[in-house]
C-alpha cells in the first residue's frame, strides 16, 4: 500500500447521549434535503423530475437522466415504505413512476440513459445501471402501492440485467473484443445492493400473484440469497489485490494488463460503498449453509474499509480522494483529487457499519474524522437544504449547482436516512 497516513485516534467514545444526538441530527438533515427536491424537482407538466438545479433550486437544464429519475422514485418510495406514510412521498414516487413507465424503455426492454423533458430518448440504452436503478425503483414502488404492474417492470428489468451481466454494454461497447478483456467492480457491487433490496421487498410485498412473478424471473428468496452469497465470494476473491489489500476497479486477465491505468485504478468511494453493501447483504443470508460466507464477508469488508480509509485520506487537506493509483502513480483522471459528496456519505455509512459489527475504536475514530470534514464542507445552510457536490482538493466548492447529470435525490438522503436509523439503534442498545 503506497499511502499510509493514519491520523491519531480521537478520545470521545460513542455514548447513548451522542447516538441520540446524531440520530436527531441526521433526521433533521434528511428532512431538509428531501424538502429541497420535493419543492424544486417535480415536472408538473410532463412528469418525472428535474435534476439540473441551481443553488436556489431553479432549473438550468430540462433533460432527464434515467439513473436519477429511477433513483428518486426509489428514494421517495423508500421513505413512504420505511420512514413515514406521508402522502407527498407517494405523490412524488408516482409522478416519476408513471413517466418512466411510459418513456424509460426501448422496444428491447432495456432502459435508456437520457430523455428530453417530454420523454423522447436522447441517449441509447447502453448503460446497464439504468436497468439496475429501474429494478430498485419499481420494486420499492410496488411495495408502496401494491401495484402488480410495478412488480412486473422490476422483475423484467432484473431479468435483463442477468441476461446482460457478462457483456453489460453489448453492441455499445467501445472496446475492441479480445485485446484486453476486463471486468468492472461497478456491476457486481450494484448487484449486491440490488439483491439485498429485492430480498427485503420480497418479504414485504403482498401483491396478488407476486410469488408467480418472482419465480418466473428468478426472484424467489432462495434465488436472491444464493446470488448474494456468490457475489460476496467473487468480490473478495477476484477484486481485492493480495499485495496492497485494496480493491481494483477493473480486473484484467494478465499481470501485464493489470499494470495499466485501468488495472491500477482505485476508487475509494466505490470501495467503501461496496464494504457496507457487503456487510448488510451478508447479514440477510439465513441458514447454516451460509454461516461461513456471512462471517467471512463481514470480516473481509471491515478490513478492506480500514485499508481504503488509510489509503484514500488526504492527510494534507482532509477528505477522501476521488480516484487513486494503486501503486502511487499519477491517475489518468484529471479530477482525481476532488472531494465528492457521495464518497463522503458512503464513507460515513461504511465506518459506522463496521464499528457496529466489530466495536473496534478505530472505526469510530474514522467516523468522527470523516463526519467533521463532511459537515464542515458539503452542507450549504444558505442554499436551501441540498449539499454541494464537488469540492476542490482544498475543500472549496467547484460548482454551486445542487444537482445535474450525475447528482440527484439519492446519496445524501439515502445516507441521512440510513445513518439516522443506525444511530437510533445505537441509542437503544448502548
Amino acid at each position: 500500500m503506497q499511502q499510509e497516513h493514519v491520523p491519531p485516534p480521537t478520545a470521545a467514545p460513542l455514548t447513548k447521549e451522542k447516538a441520540t444526538e446524531l440520530a436527531a441530527m441526521f433526521k433533521q438533515e434528511l428532512e431538509s434535503v428531501v424538502q429541497f427536491w420535493i419543492q424544486h424537482s417535480p415536472d408538473r407538466e410532463h412528469g418525472g423530475f428535474f435534476t439540473c438545479l441551481e443553488r436556489d433550486g431553479s432549473v438550468y437544464d430540462k433533460d432527464k437522466f434515467v439513473w436519477l429519475q429511477n433513483r428518486e422514485i426509489w428514494l421517495m418510495s423508500e421513505l413512504y415504505n420505511h420512514y413515514e406514510k406521508r402522502p407527498v412521498f407517494l405523490e412524488m414516487a408516482t409522478l416519476g413512476a408513471n413517466f418512466m413507465k411510459e418513456h424509460g424503455r426501448a422496444e428491447s426492454g432495456d432502459w435508456y440513459f437520457a430523455l428530453n423533458q417530454q420523454g423522447r430518448p436522447l441517449v441509447a440504452p447502453y448503460n446497464i445501471f439504468s436497468d439496475c436503478f429501474a429494478c430498485m425503483a419499481f420494486s420499492a414502488y410496488a411495495n408502496a402501492t401494491q401495484q402488480q404492474w410495478a412488480r412486473e417492470i422490476a422483475a423484467e428489468a432484473y431479468s435483463h440485467i442477468l441476461a446482460r451481466q457478462e457483456n453489460p454494454k453489448g453492441k455499445w461497447s467501445k472496446g475492441v473484443p479480445g485485446t484486453r478483456p476486463s471486468r468492472a467492480l461497478a456491476l457486481p457491487m450494484i448487484l449486491v445492493n440490488l439483491c439485498m433490496e429485492l430480498t427485503s421487498h420480497l418479504t414485504e410485498c403482498h401483491v396478488p400473484g407476486d410469488e408467480q412473478v418472482a419465480q418466473r424471473f428468478g426472484l424467489s428468496p432462495a434465488q436472491t440469497q444464493a446470488k448474494i452469497a456468490s457475489l460476496l465470494e467473487m468480490l473478495f476473491r477476484d477484486f481485492v489485490d493480495p499485495q496492497s489489500h485494496l480493491m481494483h476497479e477493473h480486473i484484467m486477465q494478465t499481470p501485464e494488463d493489470q499494470d495499466t491505468y485501468d488495472g491500477r485504478l482505485v476508487n475509494p468511494g466505490h470501495t467503501l460503498e461496496t464494504c457496507w453493501f457487503t456487510v448488510e447483504a451478508a447479514k440477510t443470508l439465513e441458514g447454516p449453509e451460509y454461516a461461513a460466507v456471512r462471517s467471512r464477508a463481514i470480516e473481509q469488508a471491515c478490513e478492506l474499509a480500514l485499508n481504503t480509509l488509510r489509503f484514500g485520506w488526504d492527510s494534507q487537506n482532509g477528505g477522501i480522494f476521488y480516484f487513486m493509483d494503486m501503486k502511487g502513480h499519477s491517475p489518468q483522471q484529471l479530477e482525481w483529487d476532488q472531494k465528492l459528496w457521495w464518497v463522503h456519505v458512503e464513507a460515513l455509512i461504511a465506518c459506522i457499519v463496521c464499528f457496529r459489527e466489530t466495536r473496534r475504536p478505530v472505526f469510530w475514530d474514522w467516523y468522527q474524522r470523516i463526519h467533521q470534514y463532511t459537515f464542515s464542507h458539503f452542507p450549504d445552510p444558505q442554499g436551501g437544504g441540498e449539499w454541494f457536490g464537488y469540492l476542490n482538493r482544498e475543500g472549496r466548492p467547484l460548482l454551486s449547482a445542487k444537482g445535474g447529470k450525475w447528482k440527484g435525490c439519492f446519496h445524501v438522503p439515502r445516507g441521512m436516512f440510513r445513518l439516522a436509523n443506525i444511530f437510533s439503534d445505537f441509542a437503544k442498545s448502548l
